[in-house]
């Protein structure tokens, strides 16, 4: 991987090179400081974009127009990312020498339509776009506990800190669907176009000169604005005692969700020390979670350990019978103390060290871990894979016992299921 990025003064092209991918995969990503009564604004935007444009206005005619392009494809995701939220517009196309001269830049064009062409009345969303995507929101915000990992960490959030932005829901709240009409939604579809930040990301095999054209051309974005808040969200002081919550669920299995936060550690201890940490404690089949809760004693079916650098916490997700329940939460806390103790070994770490390395030479096998990658290194600040191989091998296991002493358990949620395996 080969990353340059560019300020073109209005936004930033970041140009990621890889010869190991027959696509180009283009993400233009407006950001903005993240409000909560402005999610459900932006996941609708997602939705009615892709529905039709003012060249292709209808779902039909943007498909057709997408084979053409030899089956490019074009999605829009809206996500968090610490005091951010992020609206991306991802073209994935075949490099030409693979399809025909000039179907690049065709598809370049299909991205720009999606995204500054849209299929309005006047300056209003189409009433019946609006209607449907509004009723893609709710049968997706109804079909939350569906995925009952997923759900029982949202509710840890939101029982750790409900005033945080680590709380909101992505999917929005359906109490702000009614707000939402043709014309407040171009208002807002404009506020994002006109005041977000903006980036610009390719990652392919390219000429940089011709990309930088083809980009310039199509994405003529000129006023200039640059970010005035932190990624990063506060540090935030751990309970004096744990908040234990639950809800119940018609489930068989229940999920166990752990939320620990982290007292301010320095830049090294976040990108080095912390990631060795949560390998060997919960990252892995390897991990000392997986390998004594999981396997050892049996308690739960899975068990895995994460770390959310912008969010600056440790969360710890399982699934369990819910008889196991505090056993379950007693083994993960002394496992956490173990760490703490430096009951760890050479071995581990060694093992932990091997497995970063190899998650690294595998990056230029995906164009999204590719753009993962340079999103790193621009908005986290870390060092290019080159030098995170480096500093990685030279960290020490007091460095790691340290980095585990600021670690907390802070608030544990049960997602109690009360189904029977007869029922």
């Amino acid at each position: 991987m080969k990353y340059t990025k560019k300020d073109l003064g209005s936004y930033n092209l970041h140009l990621i090179h890889t010869n190991r991918l027959k696509t180009i995969t283009i993400k233009v990503v407006f950001h903005t400081p993240i409000k909560k009564d402005e999610i459900m604004k932006r996941v609708i935007l997602s939705d009615i974009l892709l529905q039709s444009s003012g060249k292709y206005n209808s779902k039909r005619l943007l498909t057709i127009e997408a084979e053409e392009l030899y089956a490019a494809s074009v999605g829009i995701t809206t996500q968090r990312m610490g005091n951010y939220i992020q609206t991306s517009f991802i073209l994935e196309t075949l490099q030409d020498k693979y399809t025909e001269e000039g179907n690049l830049e065709k598809s370049i064009e299909f991205l720009k339509e999606i995204i500054f062409n849209p299929d309005l009345n006047q300056k209003s969303f189409q009433t019946e776009k609006l209607d449907l995507s509004k009723y893609n929101s709710v049968v997706t915000i109804q079909s939350i506990k569906e995925d009952a990992s997923n759900y029982s960490m949202i509710r840890a959030l939101e029982t750790y800190d409900k005033k945080s932005p680590v709380s909101y829901r992505m999917s929005g709240y359906i109490e702000d669907l009614e707000n939402i009409d043709e014309k407040n939604l171009y208002e807002a579809y404009k506020k994002m176009i006109d005041n977000d930040y903006v980036d610009i990301y390719v990652v392919g095999d390219y000429d940089d000169k011709e990309m930088m054209a083809l980009i310039k051309k199509n994405f003529k974005i000129t006023k200039i604005k640059k970010r005035k808040e932190a990624y990063f969200l506060p540090y935030k002081k751990p309970r004096g005692r744990r908040l234990t919550s639950n809800e119940k669920i018609e489930n068989t299995q229940s999920k166990l969700a752990i939320i620990c936060p982290y007292k301010k550690l320095s830049t090294y201890e976040r990108d080095y020390p912390l990631v060795l940490a949560n390998v060997i404690f919960g990252g892995g089949t390897e991990s000392k979670l997986f390998k004594n809760v999981r396997e050892k004693h049996s308690l739960c079916y899975s068990i895995h350990s994460t770390v959310s650098k912008l969010d600056n916490v440790m969360a710890i997700t399982a699934g369990i019978d819910k008889s196991n329940y505090r056993k379950t939460v007693s083994l993960i806390t002394k496992y956490l103390n173990d760490m703490k103790k430096g009951k760890f070994t050479a071995k581990d770490i060694a093992t932990a060290k091997e497995f970063y390395q190899a998650s690294l030479t595998e990056i230029d096998e995906s164009a999204g871990r590719l753009l993962g990658e340079a999103m790193a290194e621009d908005i986290l600040g870390m060092d290019s894979i080159e030098g995170r191989m480096e500093r990685m091998n030279s960290v020490k296991k007091s460095d790691i016992v340290k980095v585990c002493k600021k670690i907390q358990i802070d608030t544990i949620f049960l997602l109690e299921g009360v189904k029977n395996e007869e029922d």
